[in-house]
């Protein structure tokens, strides 16, 4: 993969949209939660989401009714909440000939697109991007920041590992930038499924997921001028900004 390849141009960003701001972009279709609950390799785990039928409250660590067993590698601030797109399970099930189901793999939100914009995917969001979940004028909406793509683990393998035999669909879905991302809380409030999603902000209209999932995991070194405009966003997570320097030619 060559650095031209991968480096944000006016076909490959999505649209600026910061002059049109707040825009209605999505219906937030189902909000999920699990608990900790036995898993396999002897370990506990809440990978498992279930759909809520009433509001629910989210704060700076996500929702009230969620939970992490794992601790030191899932929850916390900068992983609050979990989105995915229904896509994934799309080309799972296409690769791999599964009927995996849309929440198995431990997603808290599911949204779908409306009046004809895109999907919330990895090639259409970015790091940096505020959405409102709830109507503009409500004070008790809740407002999420994308901070960071989400790592695959081998919890996707041994959820998946339940209904099938495919060896390690973990980095299948890593390799194809698929994954979903985590909010930051902005602001904290109310979520239910049916509620209006708004994109307010885009301050970093180049930095698709799809994008520093390709950065990130390519062989390459590149010149410095496509890594540090990554390296000047404020909140993308650490461990993110540690790997994109290391991708700088010396």
């Amino acid at each position: 993969m060559s650095a031209a390849s991968v480096t944000p141009t006016v076909e490959q960003t999505p649209k600026d949209f910061n002059q049109d701001l707040p825009l209605h972009i999505a219906t937030l279709t189902c909000v999920r939660a699990g608990k900790s609950m036995p898993f396999t390799r002897e370990q506990l785990s809440a990978i498992d989401k279930a759909p809520i039928k009433a509001p629910v409250a989210v704060n700076f660590m996500g929702l009230a009714t969620d939970e992490q067993a794992d601790r030191k590698h899932h929850g916390g601030p900068l992983k609050a909440v979990h989105q995915l797109a229904p896509a994934t399970y799309e080309k799972i099930n296409a690769a791999f000939s599964l009927k995996v189901r849309v929440g198995t793999l431990g997603e808290n939100l599911t949204t779908e697109a409306v009046n004809g914009l895109p999907e919330m995917t990895e090639s259409a969001v970015c790091i940096g991007d505020v959405f409102q979940y709830g109507d503009t004028d409500t004070s008790d909406s809740v407002q999420l920041r994308i901070v960071q793509p989400r790592r695959p683990c081998y919890k996707i393998n041994d959820q998946i590992g339940q209904f099938t035999k495919v060896p390690n669909i973990a980095a299948w879905v890593s390799k194809q930038g698929i994954s979903g991302w985590y909010f930051q809380v902005v602001h904290d409030g109310l979520i239910d499924a049916d509620l209006p999603v708004y994109l307010i902000e885009r301050p970093y209209p180049f930095a698709t997921l799809e994008t520093l999932w390709q950065l990130a995991n390519s062989k390459e070194k590149y010149d410095a001028n496509v890594i540090e405009p990554w390296l000047a966003i404020e909140c993308l997570e650490e461990s993110w900004k540690k790997v994109l320097a290391k991708k700088v030619k010396s």
